[in-house]
């Protein structure tokens, strides 16, 4: 169930504004990895559906950029490590302390600092990989759980990726831990349901800097196996989240939407 109704499936008073540019009033969203890329896009769509955001980041500079385009008005940046349990506590906290409330969370935060066989990886460049990708996507939700959303409810969506979804190779362990990621929202959202809805979302390549490896050079190529011959751009991924967090799936939880331009459907990325 959704944040915008109670337990006993009545509706609150105080259910959000619908419509394009107004169904997120009065809500408050952390994105974390949000300085560019996906998580920007997602930051983005949420602010122009009248939320105010909290984005995070390594870097401050690349944040301070951001809020700029965002609005400063309705956008904070949090420097710090995604996964660092200090930091996520002062943005989970800094967020109610300044807005009153926490009612999205998005967990977008991801790495992938190796590439080869799995034979090949270095254990504690697994470790990493596992610890970001996953680990802190479980403390996140925690520390939003604990502050705000087991006393208030709320809507969460995890990052994950086709490369969880499917082998993966020269990115199987990047790959292994998206897996991990789509089973945790499952698990999340069997336990935290009903007022905390948790889904995913998988998205194939998308032109960003973080998938630059993936296609540079050969972007026609690689979009010539997507059913729709291209490749994804942030706003495909943003639209879809919001859609997660909004009323409009309030009877959606546990489930990953994939957002691949129908990769899948020929075999894969």
């Amino acid at each position: 169930m959704n944040d915008a109704t109670t337990s006993d499936n009545s509706t609150r008073t105080d259910s959000i504004t619908t419509g394009a540019g107004g169904r997120f009033d009065g809500r408050t969203a952390i994105v974390t990895g949000a300085s560019r890329g996906i998580g920007l896009a997602i930051a983005r769509r949420l602010v122009d559906d009248g939320a105010r955001v909290a984005i995070t980041a390594r870097k401050p500079e690349a944040l301070a950029e951001a809020v700029a385009e965002l609005g400063p008005e309705r956008a904070m940046a949090i420097a710090g490590n995604a996964a660092d349990p200090q930091h996520q506590q002062q943005v989970v906290q800094q967020v109610i302390d300044t807005w009153g409330s926490l009612d999205f969370l998005v967990n977008n935060t991801g790495i992938n600092p190796a590439y080869g066989p799995l034979m090949d990886i270095d254990l504690e460049v697994a470790r990493k990989i596992f610890d970001v990708n996953v680990v802190a996507a479980l403390a996140w939700v925690q520390h939003a759980h604990r502050a705000w959303m087991r006393e208030h409810g709320g809507a969460i969506v995890n990052v994950a990726s086709v490369a969880g979804l499917r082998p993966a190779p020269g990115i199987a362990m990047y790959g292994t831990s998206k897996a991990a990621v789509v089973h945790l929202t499952e698990e999340l959202a069997f336990e935290l349901g009903p007022d905390i809805r948790v889904n995913a979302v998988a998205p194939a390549v998308v032109k960003t800097r973080f998938a630059t490896a993936l296609y540079e050079g050969r972007e026609e190529k690689v979009a010539a196996r997507y059913p729709l011959k291209r490749l994804g751009v942030p706003d495909d991924i943003g639209s879809v989240v919001a859609f997660l967090l909004s009323d409009d799936a309030g009877w959606m939880t546990g489930q990953t939407l994939t957002i691949d331009g129908g990769v899948l459907l020929n075999g894969g990325a």
